[in-house]
């Protein structure tokens, strides 16, 4: 990830949440369990964390990446979005578009995901509450789930409970592309 494929200034927007809830930069890194120096260079954009560093890092407000990334104005009302209307919620190796920009009051989280070559969603293991599900589009993924690994192609499906640790990696040698769904929304 970084700043620039956003539209909006990652580091800025850290900060101002941060501050929001009266929080040093060291209370964030100890409610998140990083480094001050972590949280420090993400508030400067001099690193950009991954989806999962990102996440952990937000753990401490509490607020979710939907929620960080989250326009002011509803999509309570919309019910068509087009392809251009499909919020970035990642950037970098993993693409992340999301339908609707803000999640507030939605029980589920619907996302078109592309994964570069060997890109994969983190060091560490996603755990959240609820239950997700995917299909994919086109190319190869591993998935992780509660310590059992699956190979999944073009046309295959997965879907779990999402509270047992969980990963994705894409295994092929192009682009993964899928489609997925989790509710409540998680990111």
């Amino acid at each position: 990830m970084n700043a620039s494929s956003f539209d909006i200034d990652v580091g800025a927007r850290l900060r101002a949440l941060r501050l929001r809830e009266g929080l040093s930069q060291r209370a964030l890194a100890k409610r998140a369990g990083v480094s001050n120096a972590t949280v420090s260079m993400v508030e400067s954009n001099r690193i950009s964390p991954s989806v999962s560093g990102l996440r952990q890092i937000l753990s401490g407000i509490p607020v979710s990446l939907s929620e960080f990334f989250a326009e002011t104005k509803s999509d309570a009302e919309q019910v068509v979005f087009r392809a251009a209307e499909l919020k970035e919620i990642a950037g970098g190796p993993i693409s992340f578009r999301q339908v609707g920009s803000n999640l507030d009051g939605r029980s589920l989280q619907v996302m078109h995901e592309r994964y570069k070559p060997g890109a994969e969603s983190g060091k560490a293991m996603l755990s959240h509450q609820g239950e997700e599900a995917g299909i994919v589009i086109r190319g190869r993924m591993l998935l992780e789930v509660a310590g059992a690994r699956y190979e999944l192609s073009a046309g295959d499906a997965y879907f779990f409970d999402s509270r047992k640790p969980h990963s994705f990696k894409n295994i092929g040698e192009g682009e993964l592309e899928l489609v997925s769904a989790c509710t409540p929304p998680s990111f």
